[in-house]
Protein backbone atom coordinates (compact mmCIF):
# COMPACT_ATOMS: atom_id res chain seq x y z
CA UNK A 1 0.00 0.00 0.00
CA UNK A 2 3.17 2.71 0.45
CA UNK A 3 3.43 2.80 -2.81
CA UNK A 4 -0.14 3.77 -3.66
CA UNK A 5 0.13 6.65 -0.85
CA UNK A 6 2.15 8.37 -3.33
CA UNK A 7 5.29 8.92 -1.32
CA UNK A 8 8.71 9.53 -3.39
CA UNK A 9 11.41 11.44 -1.22
CA UNK A 10 11.00 9.25 2.18
CA UNK A 11 11.58 5.20 1.97
CA UNK A 12 9.40 3.06 4.09
CA UNK A 13 11.57 2.56 6.89
CA UNK A 14 12.10 6.27 7.45
CA UNK A 15 8.40 6.79 6.96
CA UNK A 16 7.88 3.89 9.82
CA UNK A 17 10.34 5.90 12.20
CA UNK A 18 7.70 9.24 11.96
CA UNK A 19 5.08 6.91 12.03
CA UNK A 20 6.64 5.11 15.31
CA UNK A 21 7.22 8.74 16.82
CA UNK A 22 3.82 9.53 16.78
CA UNK A 23 2.82 6.02 18.29
CA UNK A 24 5.50 6.20 20.89
CA UNK A 25 4.54 10.36 22.05
CA UNK A 26 1.02 8.93 22.25
CA UNK A 27 2.00 5.91 24.22
CA UNK A 28 4.31 8.09 26.83
CA UNK A 29 1.86 11.18 27.39
CA UNK A 30 -1.11 8.03 28.08
CA UNK A 31 1.35 5.87 30.54
CA UNK A 32 2.87 9.18 32.40
CA UNK A 33 -0.71 10.29 32.96
CA UNK A 34 -2.01 7.42 34.45
CA UNK A 35 1.11 5.46 35.44
CA UNK A 36 0.33 2.14 32.88
CA UNK A 37 2.83 -0.34 34.39
CA UNK A 38 2.30 -4.47 34.31
CA UNK A 39 5.26 -4.45 37.51
CA UNK A 40 2.87 -2.34 39.29
CA UNK A 41 -0.39 -4.77 38.69
CA UNK A 42 1.24 -7.57 40.12
CA UNK A 43 3.56 -6.49 42.52
CA UNK A 44 3.05 -2.98 43.78
CA UNK A 45 1.78 -1.58 46.36
CA UNK A 46 -1.07 -3.70 47.83
CA UNK A 47 -3.43 -0.16 47.62
CA UNK A 48 -2.62 0.30 44.35
CA UNK A 49 -2.40 -3.71 43.03
CA UNK A 50 -5.74 -3.80 41.78
CA UNK A 51 -6.28 -0.72 40.22
CA UNK A 52 -3.35 -1.10 38.13
CA UNK A 53 -4.32 -4.37 37.07
CA UNK A 54 -7.36 -2.82 35.82
CA UNK A 55 -5.71 -0.65 33.67
CA UNK A 56 -3.20 -2.87 32.20
CA UNK A 57 -5.69 -5.50 31.27
CA UNK A 58 -8.03 -2.86 29.89
CA UNK A 59 -5.47 -1.86 27.58
CA UNK A 60 -4.50 -5.55 26.62
CA UNK A 61 -8.12 -6.52 26.02
CA UNK A 62 -8.46 -3.66 23.34
CA UNK A 63 -5.88 -4.57 21.89
CA UNK A 64 -6.72 -8.52 21.69
CA UNK A 65 -9.76 -7.26 20.24
CA UNK A 66 -8.10 -4.29 17.13
CA UNK A 67 -5.86 -7.38 16.65
CA UNK A 68 -7.99 -10.09 15.95
CA UNK A 69 -10.07 -7.92 13.92
CA UNK A 70 -7.06 -7.03 11.47
CA UNK A 71 -6.21 -10.53 11.42
CA UNK A 72 -10.23 -11.82 10.62
CA UNK A 73 -9.99 -9.35 7.74
CA UNK A 74 -6.97 -10.44 6.20
CA UNK A 75 -5.32 -6.86 6.66
CA UNK A 76 -2.10 -8.60 8.41
CA UNK A 77 -1.19 -11.97 8.94
CA UNK A 78 1.32 -13.54 11.45
CA UNK A 79 2.24 -16.18 9.41
CA UNK A 80 5.60 -15.86 9.59
CA UNK A 81 6.06 -13.82 12.79
CA UNK A 82 8.72 -14.89 15.37
CA UNK A 83 5.99 -15.69 17.65
CA UNK A 84 5.30 -18.73 15.39
CA UNK A 85 8.18 -20.44 15.23
CA UNK A 86 7.54 -24.62 14.84
CA UNK A 87 10.13 -24.67 17.32
CA UNK A 88 9.26 -23.22 20.47
CA UNK A 89 12.09 -22.25 22.58
CA UNK A 90 10.74 -22.84 25.54
CA UNK A 91 14.16 -23.36 27.76
CA UNK A 92 15.07 -19.39 26.81
CA UNK A 93 11.61 -18.44 27.44
CA UNK A 94 11.52 -19.54 30.52
CA UNK A 95 15.43 -18.33 31.83
CA UNK A 96 14.69 -15.35 30.61
CA UNK A 97 11.20 -14.31 31.34
CA UNK A 98 12.46 -15.53 34.97
CA UNK A 99 15.36 -12.78 34.71
CA UNK A 100 13.32 -10.63 33.45
CA UNK A 101 10.93 -10.38 35.75
CA UNK A 102 13.28 -9.77 38.68
CA UNK A 103 15.17 -7.44 37.16
CA UNK A 104 11.81 -5.12 36.82
CA UNK A 105 11.31 -5.75 40.41
CA UNK A 106 14.77 -4.95 41.26
CA UNK A 107 14.91 -1.32 39.06
CA UNK A 108 10.97 -0.96 40.26
CA UNK A 109 9.70 -1.12 36.71
CA UNK A 110 9.60 -2.79 33.37
CA UNK A 111 11.53 -0.99 30.87
CA UNK A 112 8.52 0.56 29.31
CA UNK A 113 7.86 2.46 32.30
CA UNK A 114 11.21 3.17 33.13
CA UNK A 115 11.46 4.84 29.42
CA UNK A 116 7.86 6.76 30.26
CA UNK A 117 9.99 7.87 33.54
CA UNK A 118 13.44 9.13 31.83
CA UNK A 119 11.55 11.38 30.16
CA UNK A 120 10.04 13.18 33.44
CA UNK A 121 13.87 13.33 34.96
CA UNK A 122 14.57 10.70 36.41
CA UNK A 123 17.97 9.43 36.23
CA UNK A 124 17.92 6.72 37.53
CA UNK A 125 15.87 5.27 34.81
CA UNK A 126 17.79 7.17 32.44
CA UNK A 127 20.81 4.92 33.29
CA UNK A 128 18.75 1.91 33.72
CA UNK A 129 17.34 2.01 30.30
CA UNK A 130 20.84 2.80 28.68
CA UNK A 131 22.11 -0.45 30.71
CA UNK A 132 19.23 -2.04 29.14
CA UNK A 133 19.68 -1.31 25.42
CA UNK A 134 23.63 -2.11 26.08
CA UNK A 135 22.92 -5.65 27.46
CA UNK A 136 20.30 -5.84 25.14
CA UNK A 137 22.28 -5.64 22.15
CA UNK A 138 24.87 -7.51 23.47
CA UNK A 139 22.66 -10.78 24.06
CA UNK A 140 21.53 -9.89 20.03
CA UNK A 141 24.73 -9.67 18.49
CA UNK A 142 27.64 -9.23 20.85
CA UNK A 143 29.33 -11.29 23.77
CA UNK A 144 26.12 -12.49 25.35
CA UNK A 145 24.82 -14.09 21.79
CA UNK A 146 26.72 -17.56 22.68
CA UNK A 147 24.33 -17.31 25.58
CA UNK A 148 21.48 -16.68 23.38
CA UNK A 149 22.34 -19.33 21.07
CA UNK A 150 22.87 -21.73 23.34
CA UNK A 151 19.89 -21.14 25.15
CA UNK A 152 17.38 -21.08 21.70
CA UNK A 153 18.99 -24.46 20.90
CA UNK A 154 16.63 -26.45 23.45
CA UNK A 155 13.13 -26.36 21.70
CA UNK A 156 10.06 -28.20 21.44
CA UNK A 157 8.59 -29.13 18.09
CA UNK A 158 5.13 -27.66 18.38
CA UNK A 159 4.58 -28.73 14.53
CA UNK A 160 1.34 -26.78 13.69
CA UNK A 161 0.54 -25.80 17.02
CA UNK A 162 2.26 -22.47 17.77
CA UNK A 163 -1.13 -20.78 19.36
CA UNK A 164 -4.57 -20.58 20.61
CA UNK A 165 -6.26 -20.32 17.44
CA UNK A 166 -4.86 -23.34 16.47
CA UNK A 167 -6.78 -25.49 18.89
CA UNK A 168 -10.65 -26.65 19.28
CA UNK A 169 -12.54 -23.91 18.38
CA UNK A 170 -9.99 -21.72 16.67
CA UNK A 171 -9.44 -17.82 17.06
CA UNK A 172 -12.91 -16.26 17.98
CA UNK A 173 -13.24 -18.83 20.98
CA UNK A 174 -10.06 -18.02 22.64
CA UNK A 175 -10.47 -14.43 22.19
CA UNK A 176 -13.84 -14.40 23.82
CA UNK A 177 -12.24 -16.37 26.67
CA UNK A 178 -9.15 -14.23 26.91
CA UNK A 179 -11.51 -11.12 26.70
CA UNK A 180 -13.87 -12.27 29.82
CA UNK A 181 -11.30 -13.38 31.97
CA UNK A 182 -9.99 -9.62 31.16
CA UNK A 183 -13.19 -8.38 31.35
CA UNK A 184 -13.50 -10.12 35.04
CA UNK A 185 -10.23 -8.73 36.61
CA UNK A 186 -11.54 -4.83 34.93
CA UNK A 187 -14.99 -5.42 36.77
CA UNK A 188 -13.34 -6.28 40.27
CA UNK A 189 -10.23 -3.65 39.61
CA UNK A 190 -12.24 -0.45 40.85
CA UNK A 191 -9.61 1.36 38.49
CA UNK A 192 -11.24 5.15 37.54
CA UNK A 193 -13.21 4.89 34.45
CA UNK A 194 -10.88 7.37 32.79
CA UNK A 195 -8.13 5.70 33.49
CA UNK A 196 -9.78 2.68 31.91
CA UNK A 197 -10.42 4.65 28.58
CA UNK A 198 -7.06 5.87 28.41
CA UNK A 199 -6.38 2.13 29.00
CA UNK A 200 -7.99 1.37 26.09
CA UNK A 201 -6.37 4.12 24.06
CA UNK A 202 -3.07 2.21 24.80
CA UNK A 203 -3.80 -1.06 23.77
CA UNK A 204 -5.34 0.33 20.23
CA UNK A 205 -2.00 1.64 19.61
CA UNK A 206 -0.96 -2.31 19.04
CA UNK A 207 -3.11 -3.19 16.47
CA UNK A 208 -2.42 0.61 15.13
CA UNK A 209 1.25 -0.35 14.70
CA UNK A 210 0.50 -3.75 13.69
CA UNK A 211 -2.06 -2.30 10.50
CA UNK A 212 0.83 0.52 10.08
CA UNK A 213 3.90 -1.45 9.36
CA UNK A 214 2.09 -4.58 7.81
CA UNK A 215 0.02 -3.28 5.75
CA UNK A 216 -0.36 0.95 5.38
CA UNK A 217 3.74 1.02 4.94
CA UNK A 218 4.02 -2.19 3.21
CA UNK A 219 6.47 -2.05 0.24
CA UNK A 220 7.07 -5.26 -2.11
CA UNK A 221 10.18 -3.69 -2.90
CA UNK A 222 11.39 -2.39 -0.16
CA UNK A 223 9.83 -4.18 3.07
CA UNK A 224 10.02 -3.47 6.14
CA UNK A 225 8.91 -6.04 9.48
CA UNK A 226 5.88 -6.31 10.91
CA UNK A 227 5.75 -4.71 13.98
CA UNK A 228 4.15 -3.60 16.94
CA UNK A 229 4.92 -1.81 20.76
CA UNK A 230 8.20 -3.49 22.10
CA UNK A 231 10.90 -2.06 24.24
CA UNK A 232 13.79 -4.73 23.68
CA UNK A 233 14.75 -4.85 20.39
CA UNK A 234 13.94 -1.05 19.66
CA UNK A 235 16.08 -0.34 22.67
CA UNK A 236 19.12 -2.16 20.74
CA UNK A 237 18.40 -0.35 17.60
CA UNK A 238 18.51 2.90 19.37
CA UNK A 239 21.90 2.35 20.63
CA UNK A 240 22.83 1.04 17.08
CA UNK A 241 21.65 4.36 15.77
CA UNK A 242 23.01 6.78 18.36
CA UNK A 243 26.34 4.93 17.41
CA UNK A 244 26.25 5.03 13.81
CA UNK A 245 23.82 7.02 12.36
CA UNK A 246 25.55 8.13 9.50
CA UNK A 247 25.62 4.57 8.43
CA UNK A 248 22.18 3.27 9.20
CA UNK A 249 18.67 5.22 9.27
CA UNK A 250 16.55 5.33 11.77
CA UNK A 251 13.47 2.95 11.80
CA UNK A 252 10.38 2.04 13.96
CA UNK A 253 12.37 1.47 17.16
CA UNK A 254 14.51 5.18 17.06
CA UNK A 255 11.19 6.99 16.27
CA UNK A 256 9.10 4.72 19.17
CA UNK A 257 11.62 4.92 22.01
CA UNK A 258 11.91 8.86 20.91
CA UNK A 259 8.01 9.58 20.75
CA UNK A 260 7.59 7.95 24.12
CA UNK A 261 10.32 9.84 25.75
CA UNK A 262 9.00 12.95 24.05
CA UNK A 263 5.60 12.29 25.44
CA UNK A 264 6.12 11.44 28.80
CA UNK A 265 8.34 14.28 29.36
CA UNK A 266 5.55 16.64 27.65
CA UNK A 267 3.07 15.42 30.23
CA UNK A 268 5.21 15.45 33.24
CA UNK A 269 5.91 19.05 32.71
CA UNK A 270 1.75 19.92 31.94
CA UNK A 271 1.22 18.63 35.38
CA UNK A 272 4.45 19.71 37.05
CA UNK A 273 5.45 15.72 37.38
CA UNK A 274 8.56 16.72 36.09
CA UNK A 275 11.63 16.29 38.35
CA UNK A 276 15.01 15.28 38.49
CA UNK A 277 15.91 12.62 40.75
CA UNK A 278 18.97 10.59 40.88
CA UNK A 279 20.14 7.64 43.15
CA UNK A 280 19.90 7.57 46.40
CA UNK A 281 22.46 5.33 48.00
CA UNK A 282 25.48 3.04 46.08
CA UNK A 283 23.15 0.43 47.36
CA UNK A 284 20.09 1.48 45.19
CA UNK A 285 22.76 2.02 42.16
CA UNK A 286 24.30 -1.83 42.31
CA UNK A 287 20.22 -2.96 42.69
CA UNK A 288 19.02 -0.85 39.85
CA UNK A 289 22.06 -1.87 37.65
CA UNK A 290 21.90 -5.31 38.23
CA UNK A 291 18.62 -5.86 37.21
CA UNK A 292 18.83 -3.47 33.91
CA UNK A 293 21.67 -6.27 33.13
CA UNK A 294 18.83 -9.08 34.29
CA UNK A 295 16.02 -7.07 32.10
CA UNK A 296 18.09 -6.44 28.93
CA UNK A 297 19.34 -9.88 28.36
CA UNK A 298 16.00 -11.70 29.78
CA UNK A 299 14.07 -9.63 27.50
CA UNK A 300 15.83 -10.99 24.34
CA UNK A 301 15.58 -14.65 25.60
CA UNK A 302 12.21 -14.28 26.38
CA UNK A 303 11.50 -12.96 23.31
CA UNK A 304 9.99 -9.40 24.01
CA UNK A 305 9.43 -7.50 27.68
CA UNK A 306 5.73 -7.31 29.42
CA UNK A 307 4.78 -4.91 26.39
CA UNK A 308 6.43 -6.64 23.22
CA UNK A 309 6.11 -10.04 24.76
CA UNK A 310 2.97 -9.21 26.69
CA UNK A 311 0.69 -6.57 25.14
CA UNK A 312 1.65 -7.18 21.54
CA UNK A 313 2.33 -10.37 21.63
CA UNK A 314 -0.76 -12.50 23.51
CA UNK A 315 -3.34 -10.79 21.45
CA UNK A 316 -1.98 -12.27 18.46
CA UNK A 317 -2.54 -15.57 20.66
CA UNK A 318 0.76 -17.03 20.35
CA UNK A 319 1.76 -19.76 22.66
CA UNK A 320 5.32 -18.66 22.78
CA UNK A 321 4.19 -14.73 23.84
CA UNK A 322 1.74 -16.26 26.52
CA UNK A 323 4.56 -18.24 28.38
CA UNK A 324 6.86 -15.59 28.38
CA UNK A 325 4.70 -13.08 29.98
CA UNK A 326 3.79 -16.10 32.53
CA UNK A 327 7.53 -16.78 33.47
CA UNK A 328 8.53 -12.41 33.50
CA UNK A 329 5.26 -12.90 36.19
CA UNK A 330 6.59 -15.83 37.88
CA UNK A 331 10.12 -13.88 38.40
CA UNK A 332 8.58 -10.58 39.33
CA UNK A 333 6.25 -12.34 42.29
CA UNK A 334 9.31 -14.63 43.45
CA UNK A 335 11.55 -11.62 43.60
CA UNK A 336 9.35 -9.71 45.55
CA UNK A 337 8.45 -12.59 48.17
CA UNK A 338 12.13 -13.13 48.49
CA UNK A 339 12.85 -9.27 49.07
CA UNK A 340 9.93 -9.25 51.80
CA UNK A 341 10.41 -12.21 53.69
CA UNK A 342 11.75 -12.10 56.81
CA UNK A 343 13.74 -14.72 56.64
CA UNK A 344 15.62 -14.25 53.38
CA UNK A 345 18.79 -12.44 53.33
CA UNK A 346 19.55 -11.14 50.10
CA UNK A 347 22.94 -11.19 48.79
CA UNK A 348 25.26 -8.32 49.62
CA UNK A 349 25.55 -7.36 45.45
CA UNK A 350 22.09 -6.55 45.35
CA UNK A 351 21.28 -4.52 48.97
Amino acid sequence: MFEELGFETISPVTASAFFALMVGFVFGAISQHIQFCFRRSIVGDQSERKAARGIWFSALASAIIGTQVLVSFDIISFDSHRFFEAKLPLFAIAIGGLMFGTGMVLTKGCISRLIVLAGTGNMRALIVCIIFSISAHATLKGIFAPLRVWAGSFTIDMGEKVGFFNLIGGAPLWTVLIISFTFLLIYKSGAKSSHIILAILIGLLIPLSWAGTGFILFDDFDPIPLQSLSFTSPSADLLFWAIASTSIPAGFGVGLIGGVILGSALTSIVKHDFKWQSFESPQQTRRYLLGAVLMGVGGVLAGGCTVGAGLAGIPTLSFAAFFALGFIAIGALATQYLLSSSTFQAPSFIY
